[in-house]
C-alpha cells in the first residue's frame, strides 16, 4: 500500500505533485490544514498501514519523531523530504530522508533539486507559496520563464498557500486532499491556472479575506517589528499565513506577528524574522508551550492570553539589530 501525507500547504501540494509526475502512484493520500504537522499520528492510527511505503512531505520530523518511529518498527518504507529542523533523524535502513533546514529553501525546491529540475515551475510553485520570492525568481530565470508567467506562479502559490490556513478543514474553500486532485492532472502548472474551476474560488475568497485583513492597523509597533491580533472569525484565520508574508515584504527590516483570536482564551501566533536577515522567529516560538517552525517563519499553536505581554516583549527583543 502506498501512503502520501503531505503539508496543506502550496509548498506541500507543488512538492507532491512534483514526486507523482515523475513516478505516478494510485495511493493514499493524508493531509490537513497548515498547522496540522502531527500528520504521522494519522497513519499509525490506520489499519492499513503496516508494511506500507510512505512519502511525508513538509511536516517536522521532530514535532513527528514518536509517529514516525512507530510506523519504522511497524515495518513502512518511508521517503521524508522537509525543510523543517529535524532534530534528531532516526537511522533506520528503511528511512530515506532529505532535509535541508536552510531558510532559503522549501520542500518544493528539494524536490525539484532531487528529480533534477523535471518539473521547476511546479519548485517556483512552492517558493512563492512559502514566500521564498528571490528562489522562486532565480528558479525561473533557470528555466526560461517569461515575467508575465512568473507573475502567475506567484498569484497561484499564494492562493494555494492561502487555502492551507485555518483551523479546521471546515474553514478552508478546500479540503488540501481535493486540491490536490484539482491539480494533478496538470504538469505544467500554467494550464492549470487557466483552466481550473477551484482558482475562481480561491480568487474570489482571497480577494474579499484580505480586504478585512489589509483593514487593520498594528496593536503594536517599535522600531524592530509589528504585531497584528485578528478576531476569531474564519477569514481572519485562512488569511494569517498570506497576510504575514505580505507584512513581512513591506517592510523587510522588521519582524512581524499576527495573532488571531482561537475563541478558548488565547491566540494562534505566526511569526516572521526580517526577511533582510531570515533568523530567530524559532527560537522566539519554541520559547513558548506549543511553539516550533523554521528561523525564517515560526508559530504557537496557543499563546495564552495571560502571556501576551510576555510574548510582545520576547518579540521585539528577539529582533532588534
Amino acid at each position: 500500500m502506498d501512503i502520501d501525507i503531505f503539508n496543506g500547504d502550496a509548498d506541500g501540494i507543488a512538492a507532491l505533485q512534483q514526486l507523482r509526475l515523475a513516478e505516478p502512484r494510485q495511493s493514499l493520500l493524508v493531509s490537513g490544514v497548515k498547522r496540522d504537522i502531527r500528520l504521522l499520528d494519522k497513519v499509525v492510527a490506520m489499519a492499513e498501514h503496516r508494511g506500507a511505503r510512505l512519502t511525508v512531505l513538509d511536516i517536522s520530523m521532530a514535532t513527528n519523531s514518536e509517529p514516525l518511529q512507530t510506523l519504522l518498527d511497524d515495518d513502512c518504507r518511508i521517503f521524508y523530504v522537509d525543510h523543517h529542523h529535524p532534530g534528531d533523524i532516526p537511522e533506520h535502513v528503511a528511512l530515506e530522508s532529505h532535509i535541508d533546514a536552510d531558510p532559503d529553501i522549501c520542500t518544493g525546491l528539494i524536490v525539484n533539486r532531487l528529480l533534477g529540475h523535471r518539473y521547476p515551475a511546479w519548485g517556483v510553485v512552492a517558493a512563492f507559496g512559502d514566500n521564498l520570492h528571490d528562489a522562486a525568481h532565480r528558479l525561473g530565470k533557470q528555466c526560461g520563464l517569461a515575467e508575465q508567467a512568473m507573475a502567475v506562479l506567484r498569484e497561484l502559490g499564494e492562493l494555494l498557500n492561502y487555502n492551507g490556513y485555518g483551523r479546521e478543514v471546515a474553514d478552508l474553500h478546500f479540503d488540501p486532499v481535493q486540491l490536490f486532485k484539482a491539480v494533478q492532472p496538470y504538469a505544467d502548472p500554467l494550464e492549470f491556472y487557466r483552466q481550473s474551476d477551484a482558482l475562481a474560488t480561491l480568487r474570489q475568497g482571497f480577494h474579499d479575506d484580505m480586504g478585512k485583513a489589509r483593514a487593520t492597523r498594528p496593536e503594536d509597533e517599535q522600531e524592530s517589528g509589528r504585531i497584528y491580533i485578528f478576531p476569531n472569525e474564519a477569514w481572519a484565520r485562512r488569511t494569517a499565513g498570506v497576510f504575514s508574508n505580505e507584512r513581512a515584504r513591506e517592510k523587510p527590516d522588521m519582524g512581524h506577528a499576527l495573532l488571531v483570536d482561537n475563541g478558548q482564551g488565547g491566540y494562534v501566533v505566526s511569526v516572521r524574522a526580517p526577511l533582510n536577515r531570515k533568523e530567530g522567529a524559532v527560537e522566539l516560538c519554541k520559547s513558548f508551550p506549543t511553539g516550533g517552525g523554521r528561523a525564517a517563519a515560526a508559530g504557537i499553536n496557543e499563546l495564552p492570553q495571560g502571556r501576551l505581554a510576555e510574548f510582545k516583549a520576547a518579540f521585539f527583543a528577539a529582533f532588534q539589530s
